[in-house]
């Protein structure tokens, strides 16, 4: 797997968070191509991030992911009348990102290149199909619209600490996983909070629309629970003392951490949740092809030495990468 080079960042992370926050807290923004051939949309709409829709039927069973077949091409070369020969024709991968989780999805200030754990697997896709890494468009949109991404067609891929979730699956295909993350808390380092029973009745901060929304409002944890568009803006209330902590997954808080030394992650593992690329359920030959390359980079440790490039400084050990779990159709 091709790896972008290593960001060195100010830890001084309010200054960081609220430069984050105020690009994610942006309407409709241009933002030119910075590299080669990179270019990126920051995309918004009148609509904003929106809650979850109106409960529907319950579903507690995630599907397998489509197994793959036959061997990879070679890039460059798509079997004629697929969805990689689409992209080829193009000329780019469109993925649908986050620019603003640090040591995942984020914005290199020296370069201006996005880096992370998950723009590594943008980057593997994009040289798979066209045989260059660059030639991607990045489409930034918050945790809460990565569904609507793929559904309104807008991406070909999602990848941006997606989990899968039944009800996720409804309209999105997810990948076989390449991260297996925990939910747990940033808090202030000296608050002297070490896990989630020491924080009832108080205010805990989250992504809106997330999966860690709906374990922290579970009636045992007695949590005043606090969405934001994004965990960067939930990172800038805490530091501004308008809340007590913040939850997410371990690979998100490990980013934060690492750049405001006065907070630190805590807690016992509150769920978990597998990292897949989400992509239309109107693709499946896009979804075999991907779950193809994760399968080859599982063999040759491609994702779990970028899983240890990215987060091993803050986790110790870094999760193991998940076997691919899979269906036939």
């Amino acid at each position: 797997m091709t790896g972008p080079v290593k960001a060195t960042i100010n830890v001084r992370r309010p200054v960081v968070v609220l430069a984050v926050a105020a690009v994610l807290s942006l309407g409709s923004i241009a933002v030119p191509s910075l590299h080669g051939n990179e270019s990126v949309a920051v995309a918004t709409d009148d609509s904003g991030t929106k809650a979850p829709s109106a409960k529907r039927q319950e579903c507690d069973t995630v599907k397998d992911s489509l197994r793959p077949s036959g061997s990879l091409p070679s890039p460059g070369a798509m079997p004629s009348g697929s969805t990689m020969a689409k992209i080829q024709h193009r000329g780019r991968l469109i993925a649908g990102v986050d620019q603003g989780k640090y040591l995942l999805g984020y914005r290199n200030s020296q370069t201006g290149r996005l880096e992370g754990a998950d723009i590594d697997i943008v980057r593997m896709i994009a040289q798979a199909i066209l045989g260059d890494p660059d030639k991607v468009q990045y489409v930034v949109r918050d945790v809460a619209d990565r569904t609507r991404l793929i559904e309104q067609g807008q991406v070909d891929v999602v990848v941006n600490t997606f989990s899968a979730t039944c009800d996720r699956q409804r309209t999105v295909e997810f990948s076989t996983a390449y991260y297996d993350a925990t939910q747990r808390l940033l808090v202030p380092a000296k608050s002297g909070v070490d896990g989630v029973e020491q924080l009832a009745g108080k205010k805990v901060c989250t992504s809106i629309g997330s999966t860690t929304e709906v374990v922290l409002r579970k009636p045992q944890y007695g949590l005043d629970v606090v969405t934001l568009a994004g965990i960067p803006d939930c990172t800038v209330a805490l530091q501004q003392g308008k809340v007590d902590a913040v939850s997410s997954d371990d690979g998100i808080l490990a980013g934060m951490a690492a750049q405001d030394p006065q907070t630190k992650v805590v807690g016992q593992p509150l769920a978990n949740a597998y990292y897949g690329v989400g992509m239309a359920p109107q693709q499946p030959d896009l979804v075999r092809f991907v779950n193809k390359l994760l399968e080859r980079d599982r063999a040759n440790g491609s994702l779990a030495a970028s899983a240890q490039k990215w987060l091993g400084a803050q986790l110790n050990p870094v999760p193991p990468i998940p076997a691919a779990r899979y269906r036939d159709s």
